[in-house]
C-alpha cells in the first residue's frame, strides 16, 4: 500500500494484481513523506518506509467492536498501515483532508484468473495444497472487495482492470505526473504459475460456478 504525500494518491493494494510490481516501480519516485509498506519476502528495488506510528484506535473500535483485537494489537505494535490492509482503515488513520483529496485507485481482476494465480502460488507455499481439488476444498479465494469499498460503496476513485494494466496507469500517472515508460520493468512474484492455458481449459465446470458465485459482486462492478 502506498500513500503519496508527493502525488497526492493513495494506492490500495489488492492480492494477485501486479501489486508489489507497481509498488516497486513507484519505489524509484518515492518522496521522503511517502508511506510505503513492507512485504514478505523482500524483492529487490521495493522499498519500505514510514509505515510505523501512533494512532487513535478507539474510533475504529467503537466503529466495529469485531475489530477491536486487531486494532488494539496494530496500536500496540506500532504498526500504522501494512500491505493489504482496506480503505476503511486508511481512511481512519489519516487526516480528512488526505483521505478527500488524495487521488485512490487500485487494480482487480477477472476472477477466475485471480484464483487460478492464488492456487498456483499456494501449491509453492503450503503443504496442503497440491491439486485444484485441494484448493477449493480450503474455501478460501482472493476476495479484495472490501478493500476498497466502504458501507457498500466504491472507497476509490478509480478500479484498474487488471487486464488493461498498462494503459490505465498510464492515463493515472499522466494525471498525477508519475513518470511512465510504458512498462512497470519488473514481474515480482509472477513465477509461479506456470500453466498459462485459459482457465477455460484448466477449471472444470463445476469451479467455474463456484468462482462465479463467490465473485458476484466484483463480477457485477467490473462488467467480467
Amino acid at each position: 500500500m502506498i500513500i503519496s504525500h508527493k502525488y497526492k494518491f493513495i494506492f490500495i493494494k489488492n492480492r494477485k494484481i501486479a501489486g508489489t510490481s507497481i509498488e516497486t516501480y513507484l519505489s524509484k519516485y518515492k518522496g521522503d513523506n511517502d508511506v510505503f509498506t513492507p512485504i514478505n519476502p523482500p524483492v529487490e528495488g521495493h522499498v519500505s518506509q514510514n509505515y510505523r506510528g501512533l494512532f487513535n484506535p478507539f474510533n475504529e473500535i467503537l466503529s466495529n467492536a469485531n475489530s477491536s483485537t486487531a486494532a488494539l494489537s496494530d496500536f500496540i505494535k506500532g504498526r500504522k498501515f501494512w500491505n493489504h490492509i482496506p480503505s476503511r482503515l486508511v481512511k481512519a488513520r489519516v487526516s480528512n483532508d488526505v483521505w478527500e483529496s488524495y487521488y485512490k485507485f487500485c487494480v482487480e481482476r477477472n476472477p477466475w484468473d485471480k484464483t487460478l494465480s492464488q492456487f498456483y502460488m499456494w501449491k509453492e507455499w503450503k503443504n496442503n495444497i497440491n491439486t485444484l481439488d485441494d484448493y477449493f476444498a480450503n474455501g478460501i479465494f482472493p476476495k479484495d472487495l472490501q478493500r476498497y469499498t466502504l458501507d457498500g460503496k466504491i472507497a476509490v476513485n478509480k478500479i484498474i482492470k487488471y487486464e488493461n494494466l498498462s494503459h490505465e496507469l498510464a492515463e493515472i500517472f499522466h494525471e498525477l505526473g508519475i513518470p511512465w515508460g510504458g512498462s512497470l520493468g519488473v514481474r515480482a512474484k509472477s513465477g509461479f504459475r506456470k500453466d498459462r492455458r485459459p482457465y477455460t481449459e484448466i477449471l472444470n465446470e463445476e469451479q467455474i460456478e463456484i468462482i462465479a458465485d463467490e465473485f458476484a459482486e466484483e463480477i457485477r462492478i467490473m462488467n467480467y
